[in-house]
């Protein structure tokens, strides 16, 4: 797998995690919450200063605030990112990418794997403004640049690996692409499973509600990049407005603190699944880049220090085996999020990506029987023998 270690023998990600981001901390070990919505300041030319500055933290939180710019320094340096800038949500942090860089006449290339809210916003918001979308096949060699059409292609997205069925985009190839700017959506992934930027992506987005805060307690999204595109889209971010709590970023810089060992308990766990899935009867395709199987393996081992917690499958019986699956699992809990201690278990079809039609659908290789498992933090053996348990009685 690909080593993230700092060149020069520098410090692992996994301790970046636990000491970035503490600059302002003082002597407190843990983040510190500036719960204000605004700040004092005592002459008219320093408030002028603050009210200008990309990234001011003491104006107004709209703008900055230090409990939130600390947690933006964290995954600013665990992406290797000169900047970051956090959202409401990962949404919001999408949408300000695509609305802050693209304008009317502008044209976008996006794969076909994606999540479906990305998908939604591009295919429905961007015609209103103007903004022409091609998709395209993101495992297909040269698809990206294929759709480019110079002068015109203003920006490039990409999610690898993809939400649902992770497949995944060659980081390499992408970052190569010359003339509209690069960005990646990397939820699944998390920093510490891969860099795009030191692939030569230009931006990195997170739904940090997701295994970055990792809790299910924060609900934050981010966006990194270099200071002059992070700086543009600051000026975009305080009028857009969708600007993350102090509270959520609080909760989410605490579960970067533990990321390291979640990641590597439950892609350790996922591993364990898969293999378990793959040798099912009762399951006809299981999608995890660790299996030697998967059709991406070797660029998995490639660009990911890490293959995640997130496995999808397919099971036997279609849509009706899937629902009967779902509702038999004691452990496993249904909800359509991922990344937490507990583990998840969603049917797409008709959770996160109930939006499409069936044909988007099965474009984005979800059929009806397709199920979506985020590992959690269980016991192994006692995920397996309950992802067991739930197959025997959606199919028997």
């Amino acid at each position: 797998m690909a080593d993230e270690r700092d060149e020069g023998g520098g410090l692992a990600p996994e301790t970046r995690a636990i000491t970035a981001g503490r600059a302002s901390n003082q002597s407190a070990l843990a983040p510190i919450l500036w719960a204000t919505t605004t700040f004092t300041y005592d002459t008219v030319d320093e408030g002028r200063r603050l009210a200008t500055a990309a990234g001011t933290e003491r104006f107004y939180t709209r703008y900055g605030n230090p409990t939130i710019n600390a947690f933006e320094e964290t995954i600013a340096e665990l992406e290797g990112a000169e900047a970051c800038r956090a959202f409401a949500s990962g949404m919001g942090a999408i949408s300000a990418v695509v609305l802050g860089l693209c304008s009317t006449g502008d044209h976008i290339v996006a794969q076909r794997q994606i999540y479906a809210g990305t998908q939604l916003l591009l295919q429905t918001m961007c015609p209103r403004f103007g903004i022409d979308v091609t998709f395209v096949d993101g495992t297909e060699t040269g698809a990206f640049a294929a759709a480019i059409r110079p002068g015109k292609t203003m920006l490039v997205v990409a999610e690898t690996p993809a939400n649902p069925c992770l497949d995944l985009v060659d980081l390499d190839e992408l970052g190569a692409i010359a003339g509209p700017m690069t960005m990646v959506d990397s939820t699944f992934a998390t920093p510490l499973g891969q860099q795009p930027i030191a692939h030569g992506v230009d931006l990195v987005v997170h739904s940090a509600t997701k295994a970055i805060a990792g809790h299910n307690d924060a609900t934050i999204g981010v966006v990194s990049g270099t200071a002059e595109l992070m700086s543009w889209l600051w000026n975009f971010a305080v009028l857009h407005g969708a600007n993350a709590s102090p509270f959520d970023a609080l909760n989410a810089h605490r579960g970067v603190r533990t990321l390291g060992v979640r990641l590597a308990r439950q892609s350790a766990t996922a591993q364990r699944v898969a293999e378990f899935l793959e040798g099912h009867p009762s399951v006809t395709r299981v999608c995890y880049p660790g299996l030697a199987s998967h059709p991406q393996h070797e660029l998995a081992t490639r660009q990911m220090s890490s293959m995640g917690g997130l496995i999808t499958f397919d099971v036997d019986g279609g849509i009706e085996a899937g629902a009967r699956f779902v509702e038999a699992t004691r452990i496993a809990l249904q909800a359509a999020s991922l990344g937490g201690p507990e583990t998840l278990v969603t049917h797409p079809g008709s959770t996160t990506h109930v939006g499409l039609t069936p044909e988007e659908q099965a474009a984005t290789g979800i059929g009806p029987g397709t199920i979506r498992v985020s590992c959690g933090l269980e016991d192994p053996d006692d995920i397996v023998a309950d992802l067991g348990q739930a197959l025997d009685a959606a199919v028997g």
